[in-house]
């Protein structure tokens, strides 16, 4: 029988996005619109897209490819495998059993069947109980969420983005999850799904979209606030009576799923806002205090009341986990652990100073969780294979135009058989995999890039 594992975390992690990119200046130029709207609007910089070489099959493939070959990650230490996404191929086939070609010969790998979209905030919470539990075969585990965001032409265009996470989850890492402080919120709302399975493209509620998010927020930022007064309770041996309460400053760095980098940045604004509403006194929140939550939800003055004052601690604790979010677009299940090597990349971590992570993650329609992490160990080794900025810097930026030419691509690809992909295999990276064909049959079939 293993020993009970301890420091339960991210060992690993590797980001994938595609060679190709789009710049927003240049795509505000294209659409007509405002200078700023999708730069300042949005805070987004540029959005990685991929044409029909390219697939949530592929994607998920290379990532976790390139992650056990980075890592030398033994196949047979694998004892769980959890995929997130919100990009369909197949009604019945999980991308869970095509990711099973990199632990060949066939293996027993206990999980949940994947064969439909799992979000984020429950994914990893998976793997960590089943760690936990007496189900654990003392081997670790890895979660693969990625997605490609493409919308139809307008207004909700520019918030796509394509890419994908893998991570090694397993005791003794040096990211360790908090045991026991966990909240979540899950709800039934029509705020962004995929009910037409004859296009890659989503039905999009957007200002409902916007508040279902910020509701999600709040419920979960609440939740786990309380969570955490009981532990301390417990902890301390009383009913929670005299123990102060924490606010935002508990975390030194908070990472969001991120729709849009503005987005981010009302969100951690939103999370002061109930810190207030918690200890509405300060005569500062004067104007604000007899404001009824439902308002609050959409009220400006709130808004930029707290954005104001989070400002100078949301550029030192959020922006630094933004990186990918504003270059590459939304990855949707990727989204906040792909922040996560965004701060790793861009802030020097010691083991002599841990620092606490707050994580927010959101998946459509809807489920949400928020959960934290210290970073306790040398995280060095994963901040060399990440090599985010080169990556990143290294991308092709296309024109809107050639933008608009890979979406027809996938569209023209969309369900269909006896298909032979037009995009490029020049542009792509070594180690990528990539889609050669539909057969008669449907079935894909996939090369890797020399």
């Amino acid at each position: 029988m293993a020993a009970r594992p301890q420091n339960i975390g991210i060992k690993a992690i590797e980001v994938y996005f595609p060679t190709q990119c789009v710049d927003q200046v240049e795509l505000e130029k294209y659409d007509g619109v405002a200078a700023g709207k999708y730069t300042i609007g949005l805070g987004q910089t540029k959005m990685s897209f991929c044409d029909d070489r390219e697939d949530i099959y592929s994607m998920s493939l290379t990532t976790l490819a390139n992650m056990m070959k980075k890592y030398d990650i033994d196949p047979k230490s694998i004892g769980r495998l959890e995929v997130g996404t919100e990009t369909l191929l197949d009604k019945s086939k999980s991308v869970k059993s095509v990711l099973m070609q990199l632990f060949a010969p066939p293996t027993a790998i206990p999980t949940l069947r994947v064969s439909i979209p799992s979000t984020p905030a429950t994914v990893v919470p998976t793997l960590i109980n089943w760690l936990e539990s007496s189900a654990w075969d003392g081997r670790d585990a890895v979660v693969v969420c990625g997605d490609i965001a493409l919308y139809a032409a307008g207004a909700a265009r520019p918030t796509g983005g394509a890419g994908c996470v893998a991570m090694l989850i397993g005791p003794d890492a040096p990211i360790v999850f908090e045991p026991g402080l966990r909240a979540s919120y899950i709800t039934h709302a029509y705020d962004f799904y995929k009910p037409d399975l004859t296009s890659e493209y989503p039905v999009v509620d957007g200002h409902f979209s916007l508040r279902c998010y910020t509701e999600a927020v709040d419920a979960c930022y609440k939740a786990y606030g309380a969570r955490e007064q009981t532990l301390k309770a417990v902890q301390n041996g009383t009913n929670g009576a005299t123990e102060p309460k924490t606010g935002l400053d508990r975390f030194d760095y908070i990472l969001y799923h991120a729709p849009t980098c503005k987005l981010v940045q009302k969100s951690y604004a939103r999370m002061l806002y109930n810190d207030f509403l918690a200890n509405p006194s300060d005569p500062a929140f004067a104007e604000l205090r007899d404001i009824d939550y439902t308002a609050s939800l959409t009220d400006k003055a709130v808004e930029k009341t707290f954005m104001a004052l989070t400002k100078k601690r949301f550029a030192e604790r959020v922006q630094p986990g933004l990186q990918v979010a504003t270059l590459c677009g939304n990855m949707y299940t990727a989204t906040v652990y792909a922040g996560l090597a965004s701060l790793l990349s861009h802030v020097e971590f010691s083991p002599n100073e841990p620092k606490r992570i707050g994580l927010f993650s959101y998946g459509s329609g809807l489920a949400s969780s928020m959960f934290s992490a210290n970073i306790v160990g040398d995280v060095s080794h994963i901040v060399k294979n990440l090599d985010l900025k080169n990556r990143l810097d290294s991308r092709t930026v296309l024109s809107p135009e050639a933008y608009d030419a890979m979406c027809k691509l996938r569209e023209h690809a969309h369900l269909q058989k006896n298909f032979k992909p037009a995009g490029k295999t020049e542009t792509l990276q070594s180690g990528t995999y990539y889609l050669t064909e539909v057969d008669d049959m449907f079935r894909r079939n996939y090369e890797v890039k020399a």
